[in-house]
């Protein structure tokens, strides 16, 4: 009798981009993420998505990594940087040109706007203006084609999800009209290398998930499984970021704001452990960890600005 194959060891990831200091909002994909490989009994990994260099600050990288282990967020393995991986991203591209699953796009941002307007498209879809050639334009940018595919897939929070790709988003770009990779391209390779088997991160990037699985189906590489946690906002619903205001977290601050990120994340730490060093407070978040006290929302107030012990409480959660 056959026996179907054993499910593949957990293997997951953080993949912080090198654009400033950790702040709260990261440190909230840092501990769920940690949290579910530990839990699983699997392989938590480290990443530094670099690739969109004119962004990345000058020694961001390694004050992450600082303050990643000051807390005791312990990763396996080497770090890996997305800029020592553009060969790999090159032989992808390489391969969805050869299928003719992508092609030159000679299209300016204004364009693709005006022509957008003109089809009738939400803005910013992209109505196929180069699917055919580019008219002798040289190409800018390099284009998937999305070929009136309809992904849809089951997240393992915020439940069913379905996105009609091509009316939603068009073809999308994988190379940039700067020569720079685009995010969508070397994530999906990226953790395809890294035999990543569940996604853990915010539900920012939740519409950029039917694109990467998109992107794993023409690639013909396994698709992980995803979660995306909610994000913290500011009280005028944005999200929280370096742009909105968003501190850094490292120094003495980390533990306080680790203990917030358990609240934040529905996993109720105790208050004699507000303040507690970072690896005895993580100990007890792996020995009580609860995915199904996570709030299944996408996203929740920063509690910097309110009571912690309150953060999840519905109440205080907006219409998403």
């Amino acid at each position: 009798m056959d026996h179907p194959p054993a499910p593949a060891p957990y293997r997951g990831r953080f993949a912080p981009s090198p654009t400033g200091p950790l702040h709260f909002g990261s440190l909230v994909a840092a501990v769920g993420s940690y949290l579910r490989a530990r839990a699983a009994g699997g392989a938590w990994l480290l990443r530094m998505d670099d690739i969109d260099t004119p962004r990345n600050v000058p020694g961001a990288a390694d004050g992450i990594l600082r303050d990643l282990e000051g807390l005791g967020l312990e990763w396996d393995g080497p770090v890996v940087y997305q800029s020592d991986c553009l060969e790999a991203y090159t032989a992808a591209l390489g391969r969805l040109l050869e299928q003719g699953a992508a092609y030159p796009c000679a299209c300016s941002r204004a364009e693709v706007r005006a022509a957008s307007e003109a089809a009738g498209l939400a803005p910013g879809v992209y109505p196929g203006t180069c699917r055919g050639g580019t008219g002798g334009r040289p190409g800018r940018s390099v284009r998937l084609r999305t070929d009136g595919a309809r992904i849809a897939f089951t997240d393992g929070l915020l439940g069913r999800q379905k996105q009609d790709l091509e009316a939603a988003v068009g073809d999308f770009v994988i190379r940039r009209a700067d020569g720079l990779f685009a995010y969508q391209l070397a994530v999906v390779v990226d953790d395809a290398a890294a035999g990543i088997t569940e996604v853990v991160r915010g539900s920012d990037l939740l519409d950029s998930t039917p694109r990467q699985i998109h992107l794993y189906r023409r690639l013909g590489l396994p698709e992980p499984t995803w979660f995306h946690l909610p994000i913290a906002v500011t009280p005028a619903g944005e999200k929280l970021s370096k742009q909105t205001g968003a501190e850094a977290i490292g120094g003495e601050a980390a533990p306080e704001a680790l203990w917030r990120a358990l609240a934040f994340l529905g996993q109720a730490p105790p208050a004699a452990l507000r303040g507690a060093p970072g690896p005895e407070l993580l100990a007890w978040a792996e020995a009580h960890w609860d995915p199904g006290s996570i709030p299944a929302r996408a996203a929740l107030p920063d509690p910097s600005r309110a009571d912690p012990s309150r953060a999840a409480a519905p109440e205080e959660v907006g219409r998403e």
